[in-house]
């Protein structure tokens, strides 16, 4: 049992404490409550994970709650998108709610807490409201309009709610403490006047809730028992407890909100403003491009939603931030993949192989394995005849005894094929090969098991039938930055780290099944790396991206 302690996370323990302490079982619900602001990126899927995963663990209800009290910034799309990531992901959410269910409750509670003296209209400008709330050293000044009287403020209030006004021209402030050290205490603004449609409520609002005024509020509504959020909400905590404390009815669950440390990882960004600024400067193609770091943009890019939550598992719960190395996700990619990719063969930078002795006019097929690390994947039949294609990297005129591939008067194994020996080449006018030459050993043929196919050579080589191979547009991701955190530096534009080669594209050929694959299968090119079809596939343009190479390039300095 000692064990079993010692083994929870933080957030766990907190929850195991509060049960000893008198909390039931069924009184445990959790929440993913994001704004539908952009699309989920890496640093949500901890979020995700954390919330989701102690719904499974201790048999609790988790809400998707989307806090959408910014219309300005907030879309339907968005809204579906994260439905999508979240279920891709392999989570059940207990009910779909949002922040603006809540607006006429919200807005009840702001009118007692005007009658009870705890909050007030201010008419100033947004720029004095900050100017007089100083800095943290400094007490803040009073609004002159702090303490004006009950009926006064509330009759704003309600002609705020109406339309009577300007953008701008006024908001509702908590009133709280312009002397408090932590500078989210003093006196927060609950509403502005926001006269733009909501993406649910249409023009039903003219106001519209402040994001910490309207978060806990909601987690208290849907009897929230553990609001998880990220460490940079710490601060804020004060200000949650205390706008709790203005509704909180003792017969109820009082929510309590902890904090945990944001995933950053490098090579990547997590801001949504600049991840918008990278579509809206045209760096990438869309949110779901496979260089955004978003889950849809992995998602297209091939991982996988085991390997995220693998990767998601490895990082743990941590409470203070640092950076986790990108590699660490490539590893849980790569680790997944190798488990489920149908392997294939794929040439993509093909030059022709000739087997001379090889009847022309004949073909054969060949079986071959879909996955040796999987049982139960089973075989199919590749075709193979007298002309093929080859890695052009496979092939060397003369190489040393370290080179285990195709060179003149060497002998090198075709994958579930037979082994052929390099006999001459062909050049262009610059001197380029076009052709190579090689003559192969007829009882050689792979799983025959005659004397000469049990012959050992050292080398193994793809290849794919020049008849009955198919074009594919093959798109090499990699990094979209060249540095590890490209918005580490106030003084450096992050758009100056853009990697020039964060995709490369080039056209090869592959083995005909490939047409048959559905988009997002995985794939494992064998000796290449692992792939996925695009959605921007086309019957007569097959598309795959990189999802990540076989091994590791990265080299520790």
């Amino acid at each position: 049992m000692e064990e079993e302690k010692k083994s929870l996370n933080f957030i766990e323990q907190i929850i195991e404490d509060d049960l000893a302490n008198g909390l039931k079982r069924d009184q445990i619900r959790f929440r993913f409550p994001p704004e539908p602001n952009g699309y989920l990126h890496v640093g949500h899927t901890k979020a995700i994970c954390i919330n989701f995963g102690l719904g499974e663990k201790y048999n609790a209800p988790v809400n998707l709650r989307f806090d959408d009290t910014n219309p300005e910034k907030e879309e339907q799309e968005y809204v579906d998108s994260i439905m999508k990531d979240v279920e891709w992901l392999g989570f059940k959410w207990d009910k779909v709610l949002y922040a603006s269910d809540y607006f006429q409750q919200l807005y009840d509670w702001a009118v007692q807490m005007i009658k009870e003296g705890k909050a007030y209209v201010d008419e100033q400008p947004s720029e004095v409201i900050t100017e007089q709330r100083k800095n943290p050293t400094e007490p803040g000044i009073e609004s002159p309009y702090r303490n004006r009287p009950v009926e006064e403020s509330l009759d704003l209030f309600e002609r705020m709610k109406n339309g009577e006004f300007e953008e701008g021209s006024m908001s509702l402030r908590a009133k709280i403490d312009m002397t408090s050290p932590n500078m989210n205490m003093r006196d927060p603004v609950m509403y502005r006047i926001l006269k733009r449609p909501h993406h649910r409520t249409g023009t039903a609002w003219k106001i519209y809730p402040m994001y910490d005024w309207a978060h806990g509020e909601s987690d208290y509504i849907e009897q929230i028992s553990h609001s998880l959020c990220s460490l940079e909400f710490e601060n804020h905590r004060p200000l949650y407890d205390w706008y709790l404390d203005q509704v909180y009815d003792e017969t109820k669950v009082r929510n309590k909100q902890r904090e945990f440390a944001r995933m950053n990882v490098s090579y990547m960004i997590t801001s949504k403003r600049k991840l918008q600024r990278l579509i809206a400067e045209k760096v990438v193609n869309g949110w779901d491009d496979p260089r955004m770091p978003t889950i849809s943009g992995m998602r297209r890019k091939g991982y996988t939603a085991t390997a995220i939550r693998n990767f998601i598992e490895k990082v743990g719960v941590a409470k203070r931030e640092n950076l986790i190395e990108i590699q660490l996700l490539e590893f849980c990619v790569r680790e997944d993949l190798n488990k489920v990719a149908k392997r294939v063969m794929t040439v993509v930078d093909p030059v022709k192989l000739v087997i001379e002795n090889y009847p022309e006019g004949k073909e054969e097929w060949l079986e071959t394995e879909n996955n040796p690390e999987q049982e139960d994947a089973g075989t199919r039949e590749i075709p193979f005849s007298r002309e093929l294609y080859i890695e052009r990297e496979d092939f060397k005129e003369e190489a040393n005894n370290k080179f285990f591939r195709l060179k003149l008067g060497g002998e090198v194994r075709l994958k579930s094929a037979y082994i052929i020996k390099g006999e001459r080449v062909e050049k262009d006018e610059n001197g380029n090969i076009t052709t190579i030459y090689a003559t192969y050993d007829e009882k050689s043929k792979s799983g025959s098991g005659t004397e000469e196919s049990l012959r050992k050579v050292k080398g193994t080589i793809h290849w794919v039938s020049a008849k009955h191979a198919i074009p594919v547009e093959v798109r090499n991701y990699d990094k979209l930055f060249t540095v590890e955190q490209p918005d580490a530096e106030k003084d450096v534009d992050f758009l100056d780290y853009i990697n020039p080669e964060s995709v490369t594209i080039v056209k090869g050929f592959a083995e005909p099944g490939l047409k048959d694959v559905e988009v997002g299968e995985p794939l494992q090119f064998q000796r290449i790396g692992y792939f996925t079809k695009d959605q921007d596939s086309t019957e007569d343009n097959l598309v795959f991206n990189r999802t990540v190479t076989l091994k590791d390039s990265y080299k520790p300095e």
